[in-house]
């Protein structure tokens, strides 16, 4: 389990993905990796979702998992898609037996000191902190992690380019989520390819 550690330092913010169409799935892969940043959290929101992570697979250098996994159903899905890293808002007993049996890297959510512990009972010590605004900010982490001084954080929620710095300079976290890198198309128009670039590559910025 120690793999999404490494996921995790791959980049300072992992872009949480909510794609409607399978056709817009390559081009913001393929902007997100050339502006810098390679790992790409696609979101189960969505019924095109599992297709989403099969064509993203495809976009060389992208490491795509799956984001709002809930149960072991949604993890055996995206599994079978090649989802290569799980993320959860949560952390439920079996979602975490499952994907300790299944070996794959694991990111569950967690939003104070009980999540985190159940996580621990888990051998598990990297977790996402969500919603991270919503559950009091860059303190309420601070003061949550505090007694768990092995525990690593990926912040997701409310965390915007301006706010991402003050995040990422915590020893406790890792790399931020952010779901600001990728503005929903206008209908019947394709991604921004561009924008989507450019915000990456503001976004990689922050690791200097």
């Amino acid at each position: 389990m120690s793999d999404i550690e490494t996921i995790m330092r791959m980049a300072p913010v992992i872009p949480v993905l909510v794609v409607d169409e399978v056709a817009h799935a390559v081009p913001i892969a393929e902007a997100l990796v050339a502006g810098g940043l390679p790992v790409l959290e696609v979101t189960l929101r969505t019924p095109a979702a599992l297709e989403v992570i099969r064509a993203m697979k495809r976009v060389p250098g992208a490491v795509v998992g799956a984001g709002t996994v809930l149960n072991p159903a949604d993890l055996d899905a995206s599994l079978q898609v090649g989802a290569e890293f799980i993320v959860s808002p949560g952390l439920t007993p079996r979602l975490a037996e499952a994907a300790i049996a299944a070996g794959v890297p694991f990111l569950p959510g967690t939003a104070n000191a009980g999540d985190i512990m159940l996580g621990l009972d888990f051998g598990l010590s990297r977790f996402k902190f969500f919603p991270a605004e919503a559950s009091g900010g860059i303190a309420a982490l601070k003061a949550i992690a505090a007694p768990f001084g092995q525990a690593r954080f990926c912040p997701t929620g409310g965390i915007t380019q301006a706010t991402a710095g003050n995040w990422l300079a915590l020893d406790a976290v890792l790399c931020v989520g952010g779901s600001w890198l990728v503005a929903k198309p206008e209908a019947g128009e394709g991604p921004d390819c561009r924008a989507i670039e450019a915000a990456a590559h503001a976004a990689r910025a922050l690791a200097t």
